[in-house]
């Protein structure tokens, strides 16, 4: 089973628009990164978002590119401030699934799935790392970085 973590695309500052969609930059890395990963086979039957603006139109992205036939759907417990208790529910889960959501909860899932490792590389800004679940571990397998601006 593959979990895909996301961090959603650049978006808009609270000032320029208070709901923060993607910016036009957001949009751009949001879909390129989303092509690539349909290009490694990425076909998750679950996208979850947090529900923020930013975090459902970079799911869209994936959702479009990756599985249009996907469950598509806001999730709980993918805040930026939440707690890692997602792991739990992935613990159970048999098919592929995506998350899209934000930084700091994104980091501290992954930390969470493959062990609070001082050498892990800090999760990627607007990117996506793939975890494979092989017994009872998490594996990391690779990472996309969002092109740059």
């Amino acid at each position: 089973m593959f979990f895909y973590l996301v961090h959603h695309g650049d978006a808009l500052g609270p000032a320029e628009d208070p709901q923060r969609p993607l910016s036009p930059h957001g949009r751009g890395q949001a879909d390129a990164l989303a092509a690539e990963a349909a290009a490694r086979g990425v076909r998750p039957a679950a996208i979850w978002h947090s529900g923020k603006l930013r975090a459902r139109q970079t799911a869209e992205a994936y959702w479009r590119a990756c599985n249009p036939l996907a469950e598509f759907t806001a999730t709980r417990w993918a805040q930026p401030g939440d707690p890692p208790r997602l792991a739990d529910l992935l613990e159970v889960e048999t098919h592929d699934v995506m998350l899209v959501g934000h930084m700091p909860h994104v980091d501290r899932l992954l930390r969470r799935l493959l062990g609070e490792d001082d050498e892990l590389s800090p999760f990627p800004v607007n990117g996506l790392v793939a975890v494979e679940r092989v017994d009872e571990a998490w594996v990391e397998r690779w990472r996309l970085a969002a092109p740059p601006a």
